[in-house]
């Protein structure tokens, strides 16, 4: 599976925890987070970025994996909650060129 094909997989079970597509906070650690509203996942992204500085800081390389990891899901739950894709920060980073 090619790297695109699991942003675009990851994408979608995002989005398909939306309270709007039926997801159930009960059920799902995303639902809870978009249904808590932009306090709580946003509040995450903060905790994520942290973490991954501390672990840049350390120079762990497998700790820094997992730490952007958490930080780019977090941020993919921000995307979806303001309507927004990963292809529209895409198109952001091809503008820099």
């Amino acid at each position: 599976m090619s790297s695109e094909d699991s942003l675009a997989r990851l994408t979608a079970v995002i989005e398909s925890r939306k309270l709007s597509a039926g997801g159930d906070p009960e059920q799902s650690y995303v639902a809870r987070l978009l249904h808590k509203g932009p306090d709580a996942f946003l509040k995450k992204i903060g905790e994520e970025a942290t973490e991954t500085v501390m672990a840049a800081k350390d120079g762990d390389r497998a700790k820094i994996v997992y730490e952007v990891a958490d930080l780019w899901f977090h941020s993919l739950v921000a995307l979806a909650a303001f309507d927004l894709k990963p292809a529209d920060v895409l198109a952001e980073l091809e503008a820099l060129k």
